[in-house]
């Protein structure tokens, strides 16, 4: 195999260009990393809402979470 030398401005219209390929034939790539983002995000506010201290007892989530569900029905 040859060695090849390229320099810094090359590598990056090389690997800009790759990137703009890959996103363009895989669009699925952003839109699983968008809904991973949002994910990531309601997880991390729901730990921050957790830490408050004030905990359930089972019934009481168990109500809660029952008038949730019925409210998006």
């Amino acid at each position: 195999m040859e060695n090849v030398m390229i320099n810094r401005k090359e590598l990056k219209e090389i690997i800009n260009e790759v990137f703009v390929d890959v996103l363009s034939e895989r669009k699925d790539l952003i839109g699983s990393a968008v809904i991973e983002a949002f994910e990531d995000i309601g997880l991390a506010k729901a730990i921050e809402v957790g830490q408050t201290g004030e905990y359930l007892d089972v019934t009481e989530f168990k109500k809660r979470l029952d008038k949730k569900i019925k409210s998006k029905k």
